[in-house]
């Protein structure tokens, strides 16, 4: 039950964090498009050749709303879209989800005895999921 609650954490920090980048994304970029969908959207005027309206049209969003709030994340249907706090607000952990883990291959070389406990994890995990594919592969061909 423990396990579940961790991996539901891990996983709203992880779409947290790329709500963030895309944040960041939005601020660098100059224009962004925003997709609408109106109930006539596959109407057209007769003569309308709609060059105009195949450009990219500038976001509705001022710069401000955008690099103060995490556009799109709310899931709520009343609800608003949370606010970005600033780094120190946020738990450490969160800043090394995206860190690169040794792969399998390299925690085979290296000796079992002296791993950390999330990287020995990490090895039975995908020692597990490797050995799983190879008989699944081997019943496969039989």
């Amino acid at each position: 039950m423990r396990m579940w609650y961790f991996l539901r954490d891990k996983a709203m920090a992880l779409n947290q964090i790329r709500s963030l980048r895309s944040v960041i994304v939005a601020k660098e970029a100059v224009a962004v498009g925003h997709r609408t969908f109106a109930a006539g959207a596959g109407k057209t005027k007769k003569g309308s050749k709609g060059a105009a309206s195949d450009a990219p049209k500038a976001s509705i969003l001022s710069k401000e709303v955008k690099s103060t709030t995490v556009v799109g994340a709310n899931i709520l249907k009343d609800g608003a879209d949370s606010k970005i706090m600033p780094d120190s607000e946020y738990p450490d952990w969160l800043w090394h989800l995206l860190d690169k883990r040794p792969a399998l291959s390299e925690l085979r070389r290296k000796n079992i005895e002296t791993l950390p406990y999330e990287d020995l994890k990490r090895f039975v995990k995908l020692d597990n999921r490797a050995r799983i594919k190879e008989n699944n592969s081997v019943k496969a061909k039989n």
